[in-house]
């Protein structure tokens, strides 16, 4: 059984599922939170399988961050028998080091979200859960491992702002967001990272950098294009070329987390619960415990 998803984010809906390996099956997962987002089974080359899921979208960039169902995607994963998930998203910088088209391993999170279903546990008296560390340390030294190895230039920590979205950021917020240590700001981290936590599965992504923040440096509008005129030509190019890596990027990572044994303490954080007799073996009784 598969037991590692990739969630692709923005961009996913660009590339062939076919170049992250052979197609075996495609299934939408029936969930108590609704349909989760189309599942795919891909055959490694490597001879294994593993799955993955595009978060907005299979051929265009069809549902925005504040609407996609990470509560339905996150509890697929979980039935489908997934230990380990690795993202990627596409947020905006706001540290002047961090370029178009550059990758950062995110080591820490400020949630300025509003209207999403962030937990699984509504009820019952679950979801106490520590947040430190926010992303699994083993999937992040798997990820730093691979994009050193594939010779990509990359930042291995970075504090990612997760906006409620779908509108890019004022100047001001990006300014407040400087100001309390923001160094990324993206749609789409919150809540899938928690979700995750709250079923034991681990979870680290990847981002690229997409553009400059608002208000970080000059740029005229330009109608009808990406990003208004937030992105150069040049920077659109850079930015292009490192979601064509992904495929290459996602494959080497897969393969290393396939071969490395569990080690983190992602699996064990609902442990406490357990000694309270409020988390039994079936996982699926945690949500409706009430």
């Amino acid at each position: 059984m598969a037991k590692v998803m990739v969630i692709g984010g923005s961009g996913a809906y660009q590339l062939e599922k076919e170049l992250f390996g052979k197609i075996l099956k495609a299934e939408r997962v029936e969930t108590p939170f609704g349909l989760s987002n189309p599942v795919y089974t891909l055959k490694h080359p490597g001879g294994f399988e593993y799955y993955f899921l595009s978060r907005h979208g299979e051929r265009d960039y069809d549902v925005t961050a504040p609407f996609v169902n990470y509560r339905a995607n996150i509890y697929a994963a979980k039935h489908l028998g997934v230990e380990r998930i690795i993202s990627w998203t596409g947020p905006g910088s706001i540290k002047p080091i961090y370029k178009p088209g550059e990758y950062v391993v995110p080591d820490d999170l400020l949630d300025f979200t509003r209207g999403r279903k962030s937990t699984f546990f509504e009820n019952g008296g679950l979801g106490f859960v520590r947040q430190n560390p926010v992303f699994c340390p083993q999937m992040r030294d798997i990820i730093c491992q691979t994009l050193s190895e594939l010779g990509l230039s990359y930042h291995g920590e970075g504090t990612y702002v997760c906006t409620e979205g779908p509108r890019l950021e004022t100047p001001a917020e990006i300014e407040a967001f400087k100001r309390l240590g923001g160094e990324l700001v993206g749609m789409t981290l919150i809540p899938e990272v928690f979700l995750a936590k709250e079923l034991e599965i681990c979870y680290a992504s990847i981002c690229y950098i997409t553009n400059a923040a608002e208000g970080l440096k000059e740029g005229d509008f330009k109608p009808g294009v990406l990003f208004e005129g937030l992105l150069s030509e040049e920077e659109r190019k850079r930015v292009e070329e490192a979601v064509r890596q992904f495929p290459e990027i996602i494959k080497k990572a897969v393969e290393k987390i396939k071969k490395s044994e569990r080690k983190c303490s992602c699996s064990r954080l609902m442990e406490r619960y357990r000694k309270k007799g409020k988390a039994g073996k079936d996982w699926k009784e945690w949500l409706f415990s009430f």
